[in-house]
């Protein structure tokens, strides 16, 4: 876990729940045909499912980042350990 407390993680939970609970009310009580509300059901789902895939996807880019940046890190504390050595 990334610095991040369990009331956080609750909370982002809580609102994702809450929102999406007010998206399918409104969808619902929305006074169109049921053809319609299938067809914004579905931008609502594949909308929903493309926000988590970009945001997994963000998370770890920046991990590969961080990781590739310790790695470089590392290998220049080697070479000057090894080059203050040789003096």
């Amino acid at each position: 876990m990334l610095g991040q407390s369990k009331l956080w993680i609750g909370f982002n939970y809580a609102c994702v729940a809450i929102a999406l609970g007010m998206l399918s009310l409104s969808l619902l009580l929305m006074p169109v045909d049921l053809s319609t509300k299938g067809y914004v059901g579905m931008g609502i789902l594949f909308l929903s499912g493309s926000l988590i895939t970009l945001v997994k996807t963000l998370q770890e880019v920046r991990i590969n980042e961080q990781f590739s940046s310790k790695v470089e890190r590392a290998k220049q504390e080697k070479l000057l350990s090894e080059y203050v050595a040789q003096e």
